[in-house]
């Protein structure tokens, strides 16, 4: 008793397939892209390295300027803003402005450090994004056409079960037990929950 397995000709990353639909509307199934996308890998490591730069520029700050100093420059800073900007302000007004724009002067400083650490990391961002999504699609290329395989196998098991005598479906019987332990495992990258 052989199974022959078919070539993957589609799969769907949400887990349904695209070949009822295509039956439906009378057309040939589309094959399913890989979701690995390189401008998606670009894009979580320039957030990564925008993070480390935020967190980097915010500890220089309060290393550098020893905290105290900063908050008071900052401070000064705030004040002249809100006393130039916002001469008829109550003093409760004035008070809630002075914070947020201390908030704001040190925000700037850390997001502009963080900004330049970004991009002086530009290059290695570009190449690591690249060897990611190599690396990532491959890997999602291997799972599909592994779902795709099992997916034929356990329909071809299901049509000779239909058909088949007590001796014949207990060996299919035996053989799905083994197809459930050697599941296909999902890449590390991907996120059930």
């Amino acid at each position: 008793m052989s199974l022959n397995v078919s070539p993957v000709k589609f799969f769907s990353f949400n887990g349904k397939s695209n070949a009822a639909t295509a039956q439906k509307e009378n057309r040939q199934p589309e094959y399913d892209k890989n979701p690995v996308s390189g401008k998606g890998e670009t894009m979580n490591l320039i957030k990564a390295t925008f993070l480390a730069g935020a967190a980097l520029g915010g500890r220089l700050l309060w290393e550098i300027f020893d905290g105290d100093f900063v908050f008071e420059t900052a401070g000064n800073t705030a004040k002249n803003l809100v006393d130039k900007n916002k001469k008829n302000v109550s003093s409760n007004k004035r008070i809630l402005l002075y914070i947020g724009a201390t908030a704001a002067v040190l925000a700037a400083a850390v997001s502009g450090f963080a900004l330049l650490y970004t991009m002086l990391n530009a290059p290695k961002i570009a190449y690591n994004s690249k060897i990611n999504t190599f690396k990532k699609s491959k890997e999602m290329d291997v799972y599909i056409k592994a779902n795709e395989a099992e997916k034929s196998i356990y329909t071809q098991m299901n049509e000779k079960a239909k058909n088949a005598d007590e001796k014949e479906r207990d060996k299919l019987k035996e053989q799905y037990q083994q197809m459930k332990i050697a599941k296909n495992q999902v890449p590390d990258f991907i996120k059930l929950n």
